[in-house]
Parts: structure tokens; C-alpha cells; sequence
């Protein structure tokens, strides 16, 4: 990876994304090594947001990263089609989300694309997503799981509003966090159902919390 990635990331241009994503195609890297590989790049930009990277910087790096997503989404998806494809009974509803102040998005789309394969209705709101959009969202849909997504340890923190908001709201729903920014400790200290590192266990822990619902 090294500063490969990070430079695709950060060029203004938008070019050496595709290049990049084409490149590594080619020699036969699958399309979620190549979404690690950014995901990672990003991590590592966000780590050095204010001080080495500033709003510029996390701008163009988030464009870059939809721009890889939207090369790479149709083979995720077309990877995912498994023996849930034509189900017409849904597992669950979850309403899905990036927190406020946080513009990344690619590791909150493969997320919403695995629950989607894997039989959930997902409702995705998109990034910069404020407490009152998410609750709004979950009574709109009668969402089992609200899955919350930061890459920034500068807004993860807003997770924690979220959360104390539903509570405020006696909003009755299971709320999942995940993203760059976030560890299960984080997760445990801010009161979150459950913690998902990636987008595999993602999935898993949303199954998981649809039982205790029952």
C-alpha cells in the first residue's frame, strides 16, 4: 500500500484513482482488498487531520474514495449475490448512516451493500448525517437497527449525542457503530448494541441483534 494509496487519494486531479484501481484489478487484487487498501489510506489521513491534513485535504480524499467505490461497486455487488438474491421476505430494516462533520463514506457503502445481499432493506442516508435526520429516518421506516459510520476521531464522538438522543427520545432501536475512528471500547463506552470492525462482522452483529429482538 504506503504512500501509493494515500497520493491517489489525495490528487486533485482524480486521475491516479483510476489508475490505481485499474492497476491493481489487472494484476488480479479483488475489489475488497483493493476497498481495505483505501479504507486504510484514509485512516491514515484522518489520523493526521489537523495537523498534517486539513479540510482540503479530507475533501478531495473523500471524492477520490466515492470515485474508487463507484468503479468498484458493481463487482461487490455482483461478488455478493449469493443464495439470498431473489428472497422477497427481508431479515430486518436498518436505517445506515456517516455521523456529522464526517464525509467518508466508502466503508459505510460496503456495509449497506453486504446487509442488502444478505436479505436486510437498507435505507442509506448518506454522510454528515445529523441526530434528528437519524431519528427521523427510523420512525419513517420502523428500522430494527440504526448503523452509524466515522472515520474521524474528531466527530466519532457524535455517536454519543446520537445514542443519548434516542434515549432522550424513547426511540426503541438497536444501534450498531463502526468506521476507521472506532474500537469496541469506544463502542462499549458510549452505550452502542454492538460494534462491527468491518463489513463482514457487520452483518454478523446485525443478525445477532434482530435475535434479541425476538
Amino acid at each position: 500500500m504506503g504512500d501509493t494509496i494515500v497520493d491517489a487519494l489525495l490528487d486533485v486531479t482524480k486521475k491516479k484513482i483510476d489508475a490505481l484501481c485499474e492497476e491493481r484489478l489487472n494484476s488480479g487484487t479483488n475489489a475488497y482488498e483493493i476497498i481495505d487498501n483505501i479504507t486504510e489510506g484514509l485512516r491514515e489521513i484522518g489520523e493526521g487531520y489537523r495537523e498534517i491534513y486539513f479540510d482540503a485535504e479530507l475533501m478531495v480524499s473523500g471524492w477520490n474514495a466515492k470515485k474508487a467505490l463507484e468503479i468498484l461497486k458493481p463487482l461487490l455487488q455482483e461478488s455478493e449475490k449469493g443464495e439470498r438474491a431473489g428472497a422477497e421476505e427481508k431479515l430486518g430494516k436498518v436505517v445506515i448512516g456517516t455521523v456529522k462533520g464526517d464525509v467518508h463514506d466508502i466503508g459505510k457503502e460496503i456495509v449497506a451493500i453486504m446487509l442488502s445481499s444478505e436479505g436486510f432493506e437498507v435505507f442509506d442516508l448518506g454522510t454528515d448525517i445529523d441526530k434528528e435526520k437519524y431519528a427521523g429516518a427510523v420512525k419513517e421506516t420502523g428500522a430494527d437497527i440504526l448503523a452509524m459510520s466515522a472515520l474521524l476521531t474528531t466527530t466519532r464522538e457524535y455517536m454519543a449525542e446520537v445514542i443519548e438522543y434516542f434515549r432522550r427520545m424513547d426511540l426503541e432501536v438497536k444501534i450498531m457503530v463502526g468506521g476507521g475512528a472506532v474500537s469496541a471500547e469506544f463502542a462499549n463506552g458510549i452505550g452502542a448494541d454492538a460494534y462491527g470492525k468491518d463489513a463482514v462482522e457487520a452483518v454478523r452483529k446485525a443478525k445477532e441483534l434482530l435475535e434479541t429482538r425476538k
